[in-house]
């Protein structure tokens, strides 16, 4: 059964061929639990939001979350991947505008990014850095360059020496008992949002500040984020070492699980 669906058909390959000769378009990426998604809505309103600015036209929530689970079929736990592309739009023509075509990627669930992870600090910003863009090139030899020097992974820091974000990921250090998020373009990661919601109800302290790479002598941890991995220790960004907590790992990846699954 194919796993690549374009507006509920299965995709074609000139559909294929094009999103592979054009670079744009905008996508989110999440795991499905139970027939259902932690932060659907957040998902959706990405999506819908991209749809407007890349393509003058947005994508009706309702119609996405059809697609979707025309795509999962019976299957209750997947990841998907759901994409906005237009064939009308081209390196020729890049005017047209209009409801962007939707295509629905479903895999098995990936596992979870492995703990004590070490960062690479690598000077660059992502393009457009508030969409989650499908121009990963800067993402991928970024990551490359971090593994072939030893490291884990890259983080990212501006040319304002400002921390921003991880290839793949966001970021979180603790300060005492406080949560810091760094404050910087940057894309705002569901499960960083649904972290930061679900930590607010438990009363423990956050704050979003800009970070630099001197500020990392100050801080008692390190952890990142995603849809994949809620919460996973760094135990090094540089030079500067952190020991794992394992007991913040813990309350997060608690906080996770305590968000509701939204039904597609």
């Amino acid at each position: 059964m194919p796993n690549l669906f374009i507006d509920g058909s299965p995709a074609t390959e000139a559909d294929l061929a094009h999103q592979a000769l054009v670079n744009y378009g905008a996508y989110t990426s999440f795991r499905v639990e139970n027939g259902g998604v932690r932060g659907l809505d957040l998902h959706l309103e990405r999506l819908e939001n991209a749809a407007v600015e890349l393509f003058g036209q947005a994508v009706e929530g309702g119609r996405l979350r059809a697609l979707m689970r025309s795509a999962l079929g019976p299957r209750q736990d997947a990841w998907l991947r759901v994409s906005l592309f237009s064939d009308a739009l081209s390196n020729r023509d890049p005017t047209a505008e209009g409801a962007p075509r939707v295509m629905v990627g479903v895999f098995d669930p990936p596992s979870a990014l492995a703990g004590a992870v070490r960062l690479q600090l690598q000077t660059y910003e992502r393009e457009a850095p508030h969409l989650k863009h499908v121009a990963t090139f800067g993402l991928l030899r970024a990551r490359r360059a971090a593994r072939a020097a030893g490291f884990d992974d890259a983080l990212f820091v501006g040319r304002d020496g400002r921390i921003s974000e991880g290839s793949l990921w966001n970021i979180g250090f603790l300060s005492g008992d406080t949560i810091v998020w760094p404050e910087a373009p940057m894309l705002a990661g569901v499960t960083q949002a649904l972290l930061s919601e679900g930590l607010l109800v438990r009363g423990v302290a956050q704050t979003t500040r800009p970070v630099t790479v001197a500020d990392l002598s100050h801080f008692t941890a390190a952890f990142l984020c995603n849809s994949a991995t809620p919460a996973a220790s760094i135990v090094a960004v540089g030079d500067r070492t952190f020991e794992p907590d394992s007991a913040l790992i813990d309350r997060l990846t608690e906080t996770w699980l305590s968000q509701p699954i939204q039904t597609i």
